[in-house]
């Protein structure tokens, strides 16, 4: 249990955040200089991108800290009010311990902008794959409308691929019904994607309907959207899918972070052929998926 109280090494850190936080135990919080602060004078941070702590996790982190008491220093900022501090990250630790009962933590203060703030809480939940896609996708916003930064300077910062960056942030596009059940986890990040392609948020709508009703899984959502959009489906004479093609189809999904449609057939002389689309939403992701293809020019 001693490991839920660590925090892991930052790795992906923008310039300037590898300051805010130590990179692990030992001589660098003697060098830094570690303090006892009272845990009601530490506010949360408002730029804190997770909505909510699971409540079976940070009961366990309690118990644990009950045992070994906070092995790893929270890291906060000073206020404008003396003796009062804002986190900077460390938000379970933070919580877990007032549920402990401690009455103060070990901290390592520092100096933060409102920007820093935003970000080392969302690189730290990253690492930490603490974050839900849509709370994910709001801290992207909040870095690009607030700060300006763009979307290879936000995946720069929080060590993810631009177009990763591109394609979490699409989902804020859906409905308001489908942002909600995205958030209460009634529909996965990969079925809530599959229904973007949609023109209309009528059509989501129907669309995710359907795929409560029949259960549909990520691929079979995608088939029903084609379906949607005036895409014919494969006629049954024709032979199951080849193995093969999907696993690779699958594997470009993956490198590229989009839609992919691989079709496979034979020419009249008996030769393989066949036809791969790549599915993109904006000129931006236009412009990611050349990039992954073709490399930085």
């Amino acid at each position: 249990m001693v490991d839920h109280t660590r925090m892991p090494a930052k790795r992906g850190l923008g310039r300037g955040l590898e300051a805010l936080i130590p990179s692990g135990p030992g001589g660098d919080f003697a060098m830094n200089g570690v303090s006892q602060i009272a845990v009601g004078a530490i506010g949360r941070n408002p730029r804190q991108p997770r909505a909510r702590l699971e409540p079976t996790e940070l009961e366990e982190l309690a118990n644990s800290i009950r045992e070994h008491g906070v092995i790893q220093p929270l890291i906060v900022a000073q206020t404008a009010y003396p003796g009062q501090y804002t986190l900077i990250a460390g938000e379970r630790r933070l919580e877990a311990s007032r549920l402990a009962g401690l009455a103060t933590v070990p901290v390592i203060v520092r100096e933060a902008t409102e920007q820093q703030l935003l970000e080392v809480a969302l690189v730290e939940n990253i690492q930490r794959s603490d974050l839900g896609p849509l709370e994910t996708a709001l801290a992207y916003k909040h870095l690009a409308d607030d700060f300006g930064l763009s979307h290879e300077a936000i995946a720069a910062k929080v060590g993810k691929k631009r177009v990763t960056v591109t394609n979490t942030m699409r989902l804020l596009r859906l409905p308001q019904a489908l942002l909600e059940a995205l958030a209460a986890g009634s529909i996965s990040e990969g079925h809530a994607r599959a229904l973007l392609p949609l023109p209309t948020a009528e059509a989501q709508l129907s669309a995710y309907a359907t795929v409560l009703r029949k259960n549909l899984s990520v691929r079979q959502t995608e088939e029903l959207v084609n379906l949607m959009q005036g895409e014919k489906p494969r006629r049954s004479a024709r032979p199951p899918k080849n193995a093969e093609s999907e696993a690779l189809a699958s594997r470009l999904r993956e490198r590229l972070n989009t839609k992919v449609t691989l079709r496979r057939g034979r020419s009249r002389d008996g030769k393989v052929t066949g036809t791969i689309i790549l599915h993109f939403y904006s000129d931006e992701e236009l412009n990611s998926i050349a990039e992954a293809i073709l490399g930085q020019e």
